[in-house]
């Protein structure tokens, strides 16, 4: 029997849906009259560090947290490993941008990075000193660990990203989804984070990371998507990550200097 030529691009289709971490078919969000994130389709590939990018205003962030379930889609479809997303949540690690959390909440950091074992402590589940090694553990894996008594509101904008990508670590994921993770942090947490980051990719974790500076994405990521409301490219770096690419996404917004640094980024 022969098949069909439009038969077989929908069954591959289908295949990479079901194999992939995170795919969204026709996502659109809306505040107000105007459209943040337009019928948009993402595809991440398993196993690679993937970067989102676009200018400010682009729905980034939108599109992450709509395919969360943050924030309600007016319409679309998210699979996570080919399930709907309720039926995968577990299989998922979310770090927030750090200007949306309350910092003033009077806790200390070992007990943010044990809010990540919630799923197996449960509401009232007793806390073992296991599970506190394992906390101890992650907040060493992203240099904290001395920190583990410390009140989060007292410290520095780095430190709190790097309790939060712990409280991440300890949730055991297969797919780290990270809002912003490295805007206004220090060189030296932007150094710890992506090396923590590219260990989960070693150990076969999927990484998809909102991201901001063009000039490393090159050198952080594997595959791109970029977006402008909606999808633009998407992509290995290699491929989709080019001048012309970047100018449909940011337009006019693309600054000078940004294009000059970019253009000895792509060669």
């Amino acid at each position: 029997m022969i098949e069909l030529a439009a038969d077989k691009g929908i069954r591959l289709a289908d295949e990479t849906i079901a194999s992939s971490p995170l795919a969204v078919r026709g996502l659109t969000v809306s505040y107000g009259q105007k459209p943040a994130v337009f019928s948009v389709d993402m595809t991440v590939q398993p196993g690679a560090m993937t970067a989102i990018i676009g200018p400010n205003g682009a729905g980034k962030s939108t599109l992450l947290k709509a395919a969360l379930g943050i924030v309600k889609p007016l319409s679309g479809q998210v699979t996570v490993f080919g399930r709907p997303l309720e039926e995968q949540r577990a299989r998922i690690a979310y770090v927030p941008q750090r200007a949306s959390v309350d910092w003033d909440f009077p806790t200390r950091v070992i007990d943010v990075v044990l809010m990540g074992l919630y799923r197996e402590l449960g509401l009232l589940g007793r806390l073992r000193a296991r599970h506190k090694a394992q906390a101890l553990d992650c907040l060493a894996r992203v240099g904290m660990r001395d920190f583990a008594d410390r009140q989060i509101g007292q410290l520095s904008g780095g430190q709190q990203q790097r309790v939060f990508l712990a409280r991440a670590l300890a949730q055991d994921a297969d797919l780290y989804l990270l809002d912003e993770p490295f805007a206004g942090v220090d060189a030296a947490t932007e150094k710890a984070i992506i090396s923590v980051l590219k260990s989960l990719k070693q150990a076969g974790r999927t990484v998809v990371v909102v991201h901001h500076d063009l000039a490393t994405v090159s050198d952080y990521f594997d595959h791109v998507f970029l977006i402008n409301t909606r999808r633009v490219a998407e992509g290995p770096v290699a491929e989709a990550f080019t001048a012309d690419n970047l100018q449909a996404a940011y337009g006019g917004r693309l600054a000078t200097a940004q294009v000059d640094q970019l253009a000895r980024v792509l060669g």
